[in-house]
């Protein structure tokens, strides 16, 4: 079983939790720092004892602190950290069976799409997509067969919001045994925590804010019921797909900074948005900080900040985004986000370059579509990247 955790929300601040669950100084040496034990094996005293290890892929003590810290951050007492993401994402879709059915928000990842609708469609197991914020669709798209409803919020990369205790609360009502799990990897625990809003699970990918600097694949799924904790960490265990030792040790490494950091990306992400908000250049901006959003009232109640994403559509078309998106210099064309750098992704091209045309266009996600993750470097070099970046494609391709 994954390790439980210390500190419990209420008890200590997040940012204190963040530093110290999971992480107290080694027991043999007494050193600060959890060692990284780079083993892929444990000696045993005798063939029935062991010391809680035996076999890194079931259990390793760098891996059992990250579990443990990033389970306190959410609020629950368990958690299974993989190798990536979608790792993670197949890790909630362990707790299905072939018959059974998932409804899921219809803004979604794309590669969250592709394995409900490429892969697990293999094993018997069907997916609706649905506007999970029209609870008259939600309630008609859940059958005797549904055992998950899938949420993303906000949403990529259209940052559309679901209210998580509202949609919960009619998919019990319609199926008192469907899971309810949200990908919380836009928001980061820090904004938004989805076990106190109604979820039963909560999945991120790790690679993205709470590891921050770009430089690990990740992802774990955190919960506070012990079953659903003790069949995802079967699956772990069974398929393998789990984090090295050094991932481990330097997403924990991270998140110690997580609050800092989501601090940062949400202030210079609310300046971005601004600022492109008030250009006569940009058709449209997409950011729940900005009260022209229409789920900023919903963002306000849910969320304890606006996340360091900003979507955006140039005036000009697809040729103007595409030389947009040539011409900044601090925001680097790249796939993933939540890093400490600046990014720019084109998601018909990249990051939903799965999906048929017809699908992207049914979820807007237009051939034109900007996502910038918004990093921690100076706002104002970032804003004078965007200006010039926005005025040399104009002069390239007038809107």
């Amino acid at each position: 079983m994954p390790n439980q955790t210390f500190g419990r929300p209420g008890t200590t601040g997040f940012a204190t939790r963040a530093i110290r669950a999971g992480q107290d100084p080694c027991a043999a040496t007494g050193a600060t720092i959890p060692p990284v034990y780079q083993t892929a094996t444990f000696t045993l005293e005798n063939p029935a004892a062991t010391k809680g290890f035996d076999y890194s892929r079931s259990g390793n003590p760098t891996r059992s602190a990250l579990e443990t810290q990033l389970a306190s951050l959410e609020g629950g007492r368990y958690a299974s950290a993989f190798g990536s993401g979608m790792a993670a994402v197949a890790g909630v879709a362990s707790l299905l069976s072939s018959g059974d059915h998932i409804v899921a928000t219809r803004d979604i990842y794309g590669g969250t799409h592709r394995l409900f609708t490429a892969v697990l469609t293999r094993y018997g197991i069907d997916t609706t997509f649905v506007d999970v914020g029209d609870d008259a669709a939600l309630r008609a798209a859940i059958r005797p067969s549904s055992r998950l409803l899938w949420l993303e919020t906000p949403s990529n990369p259209l940052l559309k919001l679901t209210d998580i205790q509202r949609a919960a609360g009619v998919a019990k009502e319609a199926e008192p045994r469907i899971v309810v799990a949200a990908d919380n990897t836009f928001a980061s625990p820090y904004f938004q925590r989805p076990l106190s809003q109604g979820a039963d699970v909560v999945m991120h990918s790790t690679t993205k804010y709470l590891c921050g600097h770009s430089d690990v694949i990740g992802g774990v799924v955190i919960c506070d019921d012990e079953d659903l904790a003790a069949r995802v960490a079967y699956h772990q265990n069974a398929v393998g797909a789990v984090p090295g030792p050094w991932d481990a040790y330097l997403t924990l490494r991270g998140v110690k900074t997580l609050a800092l950091r989501m601090q940062a990306h949400a202030r210079n992400a609310q300046l971005v948005a601004e600022f492109l908000e008030g250009r006569g250049d940009i058709v449209d901006v997409y950011y729940p900080g900005l009260a022209s959003h229409p789920d900023h009232d919903l963002a306000k109640r849910q969320m304890d900040g606006f996340g360091g994403v900003v979507t955006l559509r140039p005036r000009g078309g697809v040729e103007r985004a595409h030389a947009f998106a040539g011409e900044t210099k601090l925001f680097n064309l790249a796939t993933s986000l939540g890093g400490v750098e600046s990014l720019l992704c084109v998601p018909a091209k990249m990051t939903h370059g799965s999906l048929a045309p017809e699908e992207r266009l049914e979820l807007g996600v237009t051939d034109d579509l900007i996502r910038l993750s918004v990093g921690i470097e100076e706002p104002a070099d970032l804003l004078a990247d965007l200006e010039r970046a926005l005025d040399r494609s104009d002069a390239r391709v007038p809107a």
